[in-house]
């Protein structure tokens, strides 16, 4: 295909392994799939939802009103979410979920999980859209460290859609942290390939002409997305921010599909909230990683981590999707406009919660390094063509601002208002950033 590099190869086989459980309420439930191996971090549960009728106070909601999980033990997870059969049918209603904590035994209230999230994934009549696999899903939620689960899915009203077919309860446990002596060497400095060191502008330049020249003396030169002409021609180019990459926070390459997929260039980048909450420590992102990137693949069915980056709470930035941070890998972000484009998530929620500004800031230092390699300015504007999505049909051309939040290319209150509200303040710190003024 013209642009892209081909990809068939199929996720990493996993290990079912099938385990009681002890269900607190003394209800009998279908066994949990555990999908497990013994080289990769962390392991899935998996448990179907049952319809329950409805009760007293539900009646209007109409018969099978409800599917449930009920109150039960199993073994610890971080992070929950919901998925489905079909991939194209949404689920009308609401997901709530209550989480017992390891080692305290306190239950949770209910807590809300977004359900829209139809709008992340791999766009239509791509490969990985069509591979087969995919499965409809809510966003995941982290909720720390817990050991028992109650769930509920409640439909709209009584005349909305039925709830979608065959729903499952996915429990993500992420795995151990890598060893401290994975990610730090002797005397303090960084681990080979676990972070990459943060430049200056004039550093920037010259690896990026090294790498340019680099692949012209390889032969690879046709396939680069930054020459060495245009990095001298054009220096707007924001100096390489402190990046903590994939080994940095234990992303298992096992898991993902092998091969990789690219487009021609990256004229915007979409900035998205991960929707799983602000409850997480610094200190907790790259559990937090493992258990969306498990989530993607295992549970959603997905090739690997949907977004092309990161970004905590502290203004920490992490590699996403594989294939090269300098690269224009095709992620599975923003339906319809994936293609020339990268994705940068938050994690947390900030709908009605403020980014700290450190996230703010590190949206800025990201996309003044990543959108400069391919010539972009922060502060314009770019024409790209939807491949399909809920707010642009198949083929119309959009014009989006270099920076855009993920709703400006569909329906959804994504990246949450709060955040949205401070895209302005990130293209003007970006441009700034590439000495733009």
């Amino acid at each position: 295909m013209r642009g892209f590099l081909a990809s068939s190869i199929g996720v990493a086989a996993s290990a079912a392994l099938v385990l009681p459980l002890s269900l607190s309420s003394g209800a009998i439930a279908a066994p949990p799939r555990v999908i497990a191996a013994p080289d990769v971090p962390g392991a899935t549960q998996s448990l179907p939802l049952t319809a329950v009728g409805p009760t007293s106070s539900d009646r209007s909601r109409g018969p099978a009103a409800e599917q449930r999980l009920p109150e039960q033990d199993v073994r610890p997870f971080s992070l929950i979410g919901v998925v489905w059969d079909d991939v194209r049918a949404e689920l009308h209603g609401s997901v709530q979920v209550r989480t017992r904590a390891v080692g305290s035994g306190a239950w949770s209230a209910w807590q809300d999980v977004e359900t829209h999230n139809d709008d992340h994934g791999a766009d239509p009549g791509t490969a990985e859209g069509e591979s087969g696999k995919v499965r409809g899903a809510t966003a995941p939620l982290w909720v720390g460290a817990s050991d028992g689960v109650e769930v509920r899915v409640r439909p709209e009203t009584a005349e909305a859609a039925p709830l979608p077919e065959g729903m499952r309860v996915e429990l993500v446990d992420p795995g151990e942290d890598p060893a401290a002596s994975d990610r730090v060497a002797p005397g303090g400095s960084s681990a080979a390939g676990t972070v990459l060191p943060a430049l200056s502008a004039e550093e920037t330049v010259a690896q990026v002409r090294g790498q340019a020249q680099a692949e012209v003396n390889a032969g690879t030169g046709a396939a680069a997305e930054v020459d060495a002409a245009g990095a001298a021609a054009k220096p707007f180019i924001g100096p390489r921010p402190h990046i903590i990459t994939r080994k940095g926070w234990g992303a298992s390459e096992s898991l993902r599909e092998k091969s990789f997929v690219y487009t021609k260039t990256v004229k915007a980048a979409f900035v998205h909230h991960s929707a799983t909450g602000n409850s997480y420590t610094c200190k907790q992102a790259p559990s937090v990683l493992r258990s969306i990137y498990r989530y993607h693949v295992v549970s959603s069915g997905w090739r690997d981590f949907g977004y092309n980056f990161a970004v905590d709470k502290c203004g920490n930035i992490y590699e996403g999707r594989a294939g090269g941070v300098t690269r224009a890998v095709l992620g599975a972000h923003t339906l319809g406009f994936n293609t020339n484009s990268m994705g940068v998530a938050v994690l947390g929620t900030y709908s009605r919660s403020t980014p700290p500004a450190a996230a703010v800031t590190a949206i800025a230092r990201l996309t003044a390094w990543k959108i400069g390699l391919f010539k972009g300015n922060p502060k314009g504007k770019v024409t790209l063509t939807s491949g399909g999505s809920g707010k642009y049909k198949k083929g119309k051309k959009v014009s989006f601002n270099v920076i855009s939040g993920h709703r400006d290319g569909f329906l959804t209150e994504c990246p949450g208002a709060r955040l949205y509200s401070k895209l302005g303040t990130a293209r003007s710190a970006s441009a700034k950033l590439q000495g733009r003024g």
